[in-house]
């Protein structure tokens, strides 16, 4: 399929959008003079009705210039959605740049601050600790933005693809919670699994990490409550596995709905100080949930009423659950 992916180019339709409306061009001009004399010299010799026959060719002149209209109107069409979604990754591109331009400034305009005040102030001991702690905080963060490019450019190779082992879900995410215990602190996560018993399926681990870690993340950010978690729920139906990731935060619009798994999309504006993050984060979720399989789903019943993520398996693929 993809060695036709060529005939879908907006050059290649342009070019034959041209020559289709050269073509029809020809053809008037074709049929209107030579076809038409003759037609008038086969008449003339067999003295048939002339009505008759010129009726009869009018009309295949004007089906076919009708047909390549069609097809010149269709490519136009084709080039003008082609140029709307262009523009609209180009801005959601200077969006991305912005906003992550700020991510990669901020920690570096931290750093030198601190850095500045170390050569030139004399610090006590527990000034510098806490400095430094400071620094490797912001060097924490820089890390994470780099690594985030790193692996969605490892995501769109497809060089994950071959690394995969058998796990058990519920102990997994169980484990990931733990591992990572200090970066979700006063964030109350809680994990449900009702059959409470182990569910195989075959993973990448630093994927599937990575898929975890977006989604909570994402909770994170987008919370306001007093109270803010996140509840995890294993649910079997049939021969697939949903697994809920459910907060209790800022919710989205359903406007918002079907573009957040957009490459560089985030809610809101890039310079509304309200957008967080690159716009890669739950792009990436999606990917990987393809990866393995799967696909995640959307839920919120508005702003102010939570979110909820669903990453669904197809537990058949394995036949174990």
């Amino acid at each position: 399929m993809n060695r036709f992916k060529w005939f879908y180019h907006p050059v290649f339709i342009f070019v034959f959008s041209i020559l289709a409306l050269a073509a029809s061009l020809f053809l008037y001009i074709y049929w209107y003079i030579e076809v038409s004399t003759g037609l008038t010299k086969l008449i003339q010799k067999h003295h048939l009705d002339p009505g008759q026959f010129f009726e009869v060719k009018t009309w295949v002149v004007i089906l076919v210039i009708s047909i390549l209209m069609g097809i010149i109107l269709v490519g136009v069409f084709i080039i003008f959605v082609y140029n709307q979604k262009t523009w609209q990754l180009y801005r959601l591109q200077r969006n991305f740049i912005n906003s992550f331009t700020h991510e990669l400034k901020t920690p570096v305009t931290s750093l030198k601050l601190y850095l500045d005040t170390f050569t030139k102030h004399e610090l006590s001991r527990e000034d510098q600790l806490k400095y430094i702690g400071y620094m490797i905080q912001d060097v924490d963060r820089l890390l994470d933005n780099i690594n985030r490019i790193l692996n969605l450019a490892r995501i769109e190779s497809g060089s994950f693809r071959k690394e995969f082992v058998e796990e058990d879900l519920v102990s997994i995410v169980a484990q990931f919670y733990r591992k990572n215990a200090d970066l979700f602190r006063n964030f109350e996560i809680r994990a449900h699994h009702p059959a409470d018993k182990p569910i195989h399926y075959p993973i990448n681990p630093p994927l599937f990490d990575m898929l975890l870690m977006n989604i909570t993340v994402n909770a994170m950010k987008y919370n306001e409550s007093t109270n803010p978690g996140l509840d995890v729920r294993f649910i079997s139906r049939k021969k697939v596995l949903d697994v809920r990731f459910e907060d209790n935060g800022i919710g989205i619009r359903q406007s918002e709905m079907k573009k957040i798994f957009r490459m560089f999309y985030q809610v809101g504006h890039a310079d509304d100080m309200k957008v967080k993050g690159s716009g890669l984060g739950l792009y990436m979720v999606q990917q990987i949930a393809k990866i393995h399989r799967g696909k995640v789903t959307v839920e919120s019943e508005g702003e102010g009423k939570g979110t909820v993520f669903t990453l669904t398996l197809p537990l058949r693929a394995r036949g174990k659950e």
